[in-house]
């Protein structure tokens, strides 16, 4: 993973968000996102994405060695269908396909990051991708701010991952 991308990111737990506002904001994107977990060495974690928005589907493979609560190194790709599916077979067993909806929004300069899931009625995150880790994150005015949960393990997809209810999956 050397010579991969720095990522910085800080997470927050919200409250639920208003999705109609969200839906209506300027540049706002929609990704209904199916995240699946791979097996992966000590200290790394890998996943595939398949990411819906309106017509189209892309599948995107990601692989992450966590640097400090804040940045990870980061190696992210564009695959095929084919190649998607060949890595399906190396999904880890002890996790469960994360499915959430993602509302990207431009603020002052960056992209909020709002992930809705089907098992939260009353909550949701926020990410927000910074230059470096001292950099303030800016919150939208329309979201409130439970706590910031960049450094709490619980709320990383892939601990949710290990957590999810079986009854509320969704079985394509």
């Amino acid at each position: 993973m050397a010579g991969c991308p720095v990522e910085i990111e800080r997470k927050y737990l919200i409250a639920y968000p208003d999705t109609e506002l969200l839906r209506k904001m300027e540049g706002v994107r929609i990704w209904e996102i199916t995240q699946t977990y791979l097996t992966s060495g000590s200290g790394e974690t890998a996943r595939v994405r398949r990411i819906v928005e309106e017509d189209t589907v892309r599948f995107v493979y990601t692989s992450k060695r966590r640097l400090s609560d804040l940045s990870a190194l980061e190696e992210e790709r564009d695959l095929t269908y084919a190649e998607y599916e060949d890595l399906l077979r190396r999904a880890d067993p002890d996790r469960h396909p994360v499915r959430k909806t993602r509302y990207r929004i431009p603020h002052e300069g960056f992209v909020c990051e709002i992930d809705v899931y089907p098992f939260w009625s009353d909550r949701a995150v926020l990410e927000i991708e910074l230059p470096d880790e001292n950099t303030q994150a800016p919150i939208p005015p329309y979201v409130k701010v439970y706590r910031d949960v960049s450094d709490d393990k619980r709320y990383k997809n892939a601990s949710l991952a290990k957590s999810i209810p079986v009854d509320i999956i969704d079985l394509e």
